[in-house]
């Protein structure tokens, strides 16, 4: 377990970020349209209330980030159809997940809710990675040296002490179960804290994808 920090930071204040022409290409498991997540968010939301300096996700944007692919100035939109279809390939096999949310890990930058298990998530990653790879020739990357599946519930936007936040928050929300279906491709235009997002396409499971013939 990564020690507490004792500082919140400024997520933006030296990070750089895409111009309002630019945009950036994320492969998302969006879990919006699962009642249990918007849930918890607006839990974590209710004990956060009395704290400034807290920049919250939109509930219809509630995500669990899997990959960064790229700008969308080099990979185009026959591509993005193409990584699309790559990936729902590799998924058609792999079965819904039944994941959990419950303990909370606190970053300077952000507080988020870990997603569990995480093998199967990492099966979902692994392909929308070997699907970007194949088409675009890149990697993609997400933050930090391990992928961590995670839902964000705020990021910092000042410096504050984090021990209020972690004492008001506290160290897990109520246990949360949901079902993931599906991860999505979406184009973000501009910086981060807009959310100026647009969906692509997903990339269904292999049970959702059958519910679709």
């Amino acid at each position: 377990m990564s020690p507490l920090p004792t500082q919140m930071i400024n997520r933006w204040q030296n990070r750089e970020e895409p111009g309002p022409d630019q945009g950036t290409i994320y492969w998302h498991i969006l879990v919006s349209d699962q009642p249990e997540a918007r849930n918890a968010a607006q839990t974590a939301r209710q004990r956060l209330a009395d704290f400034s300096g807290l920049h919250m996700p939109p509930p219809e944007w509630l995500h669990i980030t899997t990959l960064v692919a790229g700008p969308t100035d080099e990979i185009t939109t026959e591509q993005q159809q193409d990584m699309l279809t790559a990936a729902s390939e590799l998924l058609a096999e792999v079965p819904p997940i039944d994941v959990t949310l419950g303990r909370i890990f606190y970053h300077p930058e952000a507080i988020a809710a870990e997603i569990q298990p995480a093998d199967p998530l990492r099966q979902i990653r692994k392909a929308v990675q070997t699907a970007t790879l194949k088409v675009t020739g890149r990697q993609g990357h997400t933050e930090g040296p391990a992928w961590t599946p995670h839902m964000t519930l705020a990021y910092s936007e000042t410096e504050q002490p984090a021990e209020p936040l972690i004492t008001a928050l506290g160290r897990k929300l109520p246990t949360t179960e949901f079902t993931i279906n599906a991860v999505t491709l979406v184009t973000q235009k501009g910086p981060e804290r807009l959310w100026n997002w647009h969906t692509v396409g997903q990339a269904p499971l292999s049970a959702a994808a059958e519910e679709h013939y």
